[in-house]
């Protein structure tokens, strides 16, 4: 297992609460509230999702992951927490979720070994815990397809996501634990969308999600200044 672009510490994090990843009510309740809205972003961009190959990087215990393939996806999911893909695998045993496997590896040693294999490629929530974003980015782009899709999520490196992402929903809301985020590694938009280019994708949108802790759901917005998505493109070249 290649480490060069691990952060240990984060995975041990992630490690100790990978029995809770299936708690509706745990530390984990933000990405079970916000998952129908992210695979709802993807559908509507990429169609629907039944037969194409899908590769869920950063994968954790797999909420997304299975999301897809309930929806007729063919999806591998990756991470380097052990335990985490340990409770997603026995997840997908026990709900008897098909097209849907797990493997611990590294997306850049993946990206060398099954280059332009994915019509899909998701990057959510993992970039503001990796020491270098853009190796993660880089092998996203070499993962996908001609013409296929990348989508990525993080959070804006900005004095709104500080108190609302780190003040408010660590310490506030306690929606999440304290120390989840570190305001260093938050990604503004723009450096986001610089890295993609760089890969070689195409950026196509970006949306904001905005959290309302009164009704408790997320919802999609212009306003990327806290948590954002965006959708890039694999160009097809003619010729």
């Amino acid at each position: 297992m290649s480490t060069s672009n691990v952060d240990l510490k984060e995975l041990a994090k992630f490690s100790e609460l990978a029995h809770k990843w299936w708690d509706p009510q745990s530390e984990f309740r933000p990405l079970h509230q916000l998952n129908p809205l992210r695979l709802g972003w993807i559908e509507q961009i990429a169609g629907p999702l039944t037969g194409k190959k899908v590769l869920d990087v950063g994968c954790g215990g797999g909420i997304l992951s299975e999301s897809m393939a309930r929806q007729g996806a063919e999806v591998l999911g990756i991470d380097l927490a052990q335990r985490s893909l340990r409770v997603a695998q026995l997840h997908a045993m026990e709900q008897q979720v098909g097209h849907l496997h797990y493997r611990e590896i590294a997306v850049e040693a993946l990206a060398a070994a099954e280059p332009g294999q994915y019509d899909i490629v998701t990057c959510m929530e993992m970039l503001e815990h990796v020491p270098d974003p853009a190796s993660i980015v880089q092998a996203c782009a070499a993962l996908v397809k001609p013409g296929g899709h990348v989508f990525f999520s993080t959070i804006h490196r900005s004095p709104k996501a500080f108190w609302l992402a780190i003040v408010g929903a660590e310490y506030v809301l306690n929606m999440l634990p304290r120390g989840t985020h570190e305001y260093a590694r938050f990604l503004r938009p723009s450096e986001l969308a610089t890295l993609c280019r760089d890969a070689g994708l195409d950026v196509e949108q970006l949306k904001g999600m905005r959290y309302n802790p009164f009704t408790q759901r997320f919802s999609l917005e212009m306003d990327v200044g806290v948590n954002y998505l965006l959708h890039s493109r694999r160009p097809v070249l003619n010729g």
